[in-house]
């Protein structure tokens, strides 16, 4: 063991340098360290600052440039920073576009707020050119399906997302489906008098009850087949989609998902039951596919060994499953990982229930306030099923009465007060040289534009369905504008061929209760054909009639030139040849 080296000054003194040089090192890291972070931290809040700042100056740009093309748009005068949303409600908006327009002329502004700017176009040729022009819907109305059904490629603000799908949508309806709703089955008309007069059991029944169900069932069983006649939990299915319908677009007002309410979290339970609903039914009809499909081959091969042949002029029951099926695959079908399943299909059930249910309630009203109609159209119902062969098929093309009645009932009360639309991205002009900013909210008062003299006639605000029709001969065609007590209408279905012929409504640019342009209404024909034939096989089995004791009044009212319906009426179904 060596002893112990004595310490001396000398290696005290070496010790300490040592130690002294290590500290100092240490200290200029730490501050080399520490000024390197301030100045990241400074460039970093400096960059920030600068593309906030530029950011603002865009917004403060893009709101000044909005503000100067708002100036050149004729409109009432703004005191309020708020705009004239003081002045507007829900209810009310009509009203302020009647005076707005009568003052300032076919094209008029109204300020929402500082940044939102909402102009009106009344004229119908402008209207034409803008609903083409501008090819996008309100970012509401995309959030309120998607809120309800998921991520959808079919109700997308853009039109740049949604063509696609209503093109597909559009051959679908118009082509394969419309066979379907031109041959509406008896057991449908007696799957809803089934509901209709448990109802009527238990108490009156209104317009608007009697048209949400017809609505519910005509579309289910079109698109579903038979399959949704006998579904035992279609009754659930409609109170869940309506309740759906009722809450929608408040939910969807929110700029922000309200995730802090409770009422919002039961709106979307609703919502999960309404999905788990569909996809029951489209399991039922996969189901129901392939047991006909089965049985088709079966029946092909039946026939072939005895030499028959089909003779019959509609689609076989199996026809229809394959074509329903298909449909619904076509919707739900080459979803991208976004979309939620399902979601199409039910979004188609929401907005066709809905529409088509408000020109269910408008004829069923038409209908029992005059009787007179009513009459005229069982009798040519009756005309025209003479030489059918099959008791559910319904010629509804010998059917010009029945047809304009049903134009007329969605000219006077559309499904909607307005039509909007708007172009997200770029800016348009009118061939009157106003300019429309992107991003503005463009509305056309439907009711107005189809309440208007100019487009109409005097007697625009009157039920008048033989202005649809027009006599034919070698002549030019002259509309009929004849009243509908004038007793006309007994030339259109005595035992003669029809002196009349119905008129095409989307010859005249006012009509517009399925909107126009790129986003009109995909289904249009599939509705005035499926309504018209339910309407069709409905009649010539009953009566509508006023219920007895009723004291709903009948006349409707105008305001500032804006039809004004009665309450609901109540409303009884008498058989025929009781």
């Amino acid at each position: 063991m060596k002893p112990c080296e004595p310490v001396t000054p000398t290696a005290i003194f070496l010790a300490f340098l040592r130690h002294s040089s290590s500290s100092s090192s240490n200290c200029n890291s730490q501050e080399l360290l520490r000024d390197f972070a301030t100045r990241e931290l400074n460039a970093f809040l400096w960059i920030s600052l600068i593309a906030i700042t530029a950011l603002l100056l865009r917004k403060v740009a893009k709101l000044f440039k909005l503000w100067a093309q708002a100036r050149k748009i004729p409109g009432p005068s703004c005191s309020s920073f708020y705009g004239h949303s003081n002045l507007i409600s829900r209810e009310n908006l009509t009203d302020v576009l009647s005076v707005s327009h009568k003052k300032y002329g076919s094209v008029v502004k109204l300020w929402l707020g500082p940044t939102q700017l909402l102009v009106s176009v009344k004229d119908p040729a402008l209207i034409k050119e803008m609903l083409i022009k501008a090819e996008d819907k309100l970012p509401l109305t995309g959030r309120a399906f998607r809120l309800a059904f998921g991520p959808s490629s079919l109700f997308a603000s853009s039109f740049d997302k949604v063509q696609r799908r209503r093109e597909s949508l559009a051959t679908e309806l118009n082509g394969r489906l419309i066979g379907r709703a031109s041959v509406i089955p008896t057991k449908v008309v007696d799957c809803i008098m089934g509901r209709i007069h448990k109802l009527m059991d238990k108490g009156s029944i209104d317009c608007k009850m009697v048209s949400q169900h017809m609505a519910f069932t005509l579309l289910g069983a079109t698109l579903f087949g038979d399959a949704f006649l006998v579904w035992s939990k279609a009754t659930v299915y409609e109170e869940l989609l309506m309740m759906i319908a009722k809450d929608a677009c408040f939910w969807a007002s929110y700029a922000v998902i309200p995730v802090w309410k409770q009422g919002f979290w039961r709106y979307q339970r609703l919502c999960t039951k309404l999905k788990c609903l569909t996809q029951d039914i489209v399991q039922q009809c996969r189901r129901n596919y392939k047991l006909f499909c089965h049985g088709d081959g079966n029946l092909h091969n039946e026939t072939a060994n005895m030499g028959m042949e089909s003779v019959s002029a509609t689609p076989s029951c199996s026809c229809v499953e394959r074509q329903d099926n298909f449909f619904s695959y076509e919707l739900n079908g080459h979803l991208s990982a976004r979309e939620e399943p399902c979601g199409n299909i039910m979004g188609v059930m929401f907005h066709g229930c809905l529409t088509t249910a408000c020109l269910i309630g408008n004829l069923l009203e038409r209908l029992v306030t005059h009787p007179e109609i009513q009459d005229k159209i069982y009798s040519e119902i009756i005309t025209a099923r003479k030489g059918l062969i099959k008791e559910d098929q319904q010629s509804v093309d010998k059917m010009p009465l029945l047809l304009a009645t049903v134009y007329e009932s969605a000219r006077l009360l559309p499904s909607g007060p307005l039509l909007q639309r708007c172009s997200l991205k770029n800016d348009f002009n009118l061939k009157t040289g106003v300019t429309i900013p992107a991003g503005a909210v463009l509305v056309v008062p439907v009711q107005l534009v189809q309440m208007d003299d100019s487009s109409w006639g005097k007697d625009a605000s009157e039920f008048n369905p033989y202005r649809f029709l027009s006599k034919s001969g070698n002549g030019p065609d002259l509309v009929l504008n004849t009243s509908p007590t004038a007793g006309v209408a007994e030339e259109l279905v005595g035992p003669c061929k029809s002196k009349f012929v119905l008129n095409d409504p989307n010859d005249n640019v006012a009509f517009l209760p399925f909107g126009s342009g790129t986003r009109a209404c995909v289904g249009q024909k599939f509705v005035i054909q499926g309504v018209t034939t339910l309407f069709a096989s409905l009649l010539e089995q009953y009566e509508i009639r006023l219920q007895s004791g009723s004291q709903c009044d009948l006349n409707p009212s105008l305001n500032h030139g804006v039809f004004q319906p009665p309450l609901s009426p109540k409303i009884v179904f008498v058989r025929r040849n009781s």
